[in-house]
This record gives C-alpha cells, sequence and structure tokens, in this order.
C-alpha cells in the first residue's frame, strides 16, 4: 500500500502505541468506540479486542483487504466506507460513546468538532493528531494559537495534550510531530448562534471583535456601538479582539446580543 497524501494518510505501524493509547480512553466492553481513519487496521483490530463494538470510518477503498483481514474475525467491528466528514453519524447503531482515532492530518480539527456536534453521547476523545492541531484545540485565550477550534471544543469538552507520539509509529514517517489529545465532555455542544458568533469573531483576526463581526455581515441588526456596548457590559474592553475572550467570555455575549 502506497499512502495516499491527498488523503493525509499516514498509517500507524508500531503497536508499542496502542496500550498508551487504551490507557488514555480508559477502555471498557462496555464501550461503543468511532475510529475515523482505519488505515490498516492496527488500532481497529486492538480495539476490538477490548470494547463491546467498533465503528470504523474509512474513505480509502484500497484498504479493503487490510481492513478485512484485521478485523474479520471479530462480530463487533463495523466498517463504515466513506468521507468521515460527509458520512451521517448519527445513524451509527448502537451509538458511540467514545471516539479513539489516528486521525488524518487534513481533516483532524474538523471531524472532532463535527463529532462534538453531532454525537452527543460521546463523553470522550483521544486521537492522534498533528502536533499544530493539538496546540490549537487546548490552546488558551491570548495566545497565538487560540482561536475557532480552541474555543468550540473547550466550550464542550476540558481538553489537554496528553504526550508527543513519536514520528517512528507512522508510515511514512511524517515531517511534523504529532501528539496525543484528550477531550472529557463537560457541556452540550455550543449552538448554530454561538457557534457563528465565534466564527465571525475570529473572521478578521486582525480587527476588533466588534468590527470583525460587523465585517461578517452575519447579524444586520447588531451595529458595531451595540456590539461594544455588550462588550462592555460583561466587563470587557469595547475594543477587545476575539482571541482575548475565553470560551465562556463568548458564551455570555451571545446572551448578551440575545443571540
Amino acid at each position: 500500500m502506497r499512502p495516499d497524501r491527498e488523503l493525509g494518510q499516514n498509517f500507524l505501524v508500531d503497536s508499542n502505541i496502542l496500550g498508551v493509547i487504551g490507557r488514555a480512553a480508559e477502555l471498557d466492553e462496555q464501550d461503543v468506540v468511532l475510529e475515523i481513519g482505519g488505515g490498516l487496521g492496527v488500532l481497529s483490530e486492538y480495539l476490538a479486542g477490548r470494547v463491546g463494538h467498533v465503528h470504523v470510518i474509512e474513505v480509502d477503498r484500497r484498504l479493503e483487504e487490510a481492513l478485512g483481514d484485521a478485523t474479520g474475525r471479530f462480530a463487533n467491528v463495523s466498517v463504515h466506507w466513506g468521507d468521515a466528514m460527509k458520512i451521517d453519524l448519527r445513524v451509527m447503531s448502537p451509538a458511540p460513546n467514545k471516539v479513539v482515532a489516528n486521525l488524518p492530518y487534513g481533516i483532524a480539527a474538523s471531524v472532532l468538532l463535527r463529532t462534538i456536534e453531532e454525537l452527543p453521547e460521546v463523553e470522550r476523545w483521544v486521537a492522534m493528531v498533528q502536533r499544530e492541531v493539538g496546540e490549537r484545540l487546548a490552546a488558551g485565550a491570548g495566545s497565538g494559537a487560540y482561536g475557532v477550534p480552541s474555543v468550540i471544543a473547550q466550550l464542550a469538552c476540558e481538553v489537554q495534550s496528553l504526550r508527543v507520539v513519536p514520528r517512528t509509529v507512522f508510515h511514512p514517517v511524517p515531517n511534523v510531530d504529532s501528539v496525543l489529545v484528550e477531550l472529557r465532555r463537560k457541556a452540550p455542544a455550543a449552538g448554530v448562534s454561538l457557534r457563528s458568533l465565534i466564527n465571525g469573531a475570529f473572521a478578521h483576526r486582525r480587527k476588533t471583535l466588534a468590527g470583525s463581526l460587523v465585517l461578517s455581515g452575519r447579524w444586520p441588526g447588531h451595529s458595531r456601538d451595540r456590539i461594544r456596548s455588550a462588550l462592555t457590559e460583561l466587563g470587557l474592553p469595547a475594543d477587545v479582539r476575539a482571541e482575548r475572550l475565553s470560551p465562556e467570555d463568548f458564551r455570555a455575549l451571545a446572551r448578551a446580543l440575545a443571540l
């Protein structure tokens, strides 16, 4: 198998990392796990022997034989062929309560946020992601890595980067470092209006938050002055930029603006 770089494929080939992943995910025989990007089935096989059910999403049909060899003897594995950003996650039965995956680099942040929103039963995520993605998800307000993924993930979950993953556990060996990240759900996912506010606030990072929201054109009924007034009511500077607001500040701002 030649990994497809356009699909962000770096196959997990070293089984020594599996115990680390399993312990972090606190796997239980009652768990229903969603794995995104099954690859050669190394992680799929490990999960199948330890949990109640495994849903594996894989887009590359060239991997059908490899995945079949790895999981064919397990009755508790369902392989879903398709794009993880398009496949209907809500119809999976039984419903997943954990996500454990070696995520393709190109979709890692997006697919994690999608599962937070669309799979309310999921309470735990343990995923290998590009180091930059892990830093963005766990970043605090005011840091250069802080942005939309940070806020949306942290509104629903406690996020932490657990450890750096050696490049040698992948084939081909990537040019970037990877990390193991953990998310634990603490609240329901942000609603549509709140997510829209967050996206609008960061749409023009060099502008003030009020200016960015107005330029985004998402809420024609909210003037720059109205937004600035709402910020000062919350004890924030009227000219504050989006990266200075904590996730809970965004939630409070949405309430103040009656979004």
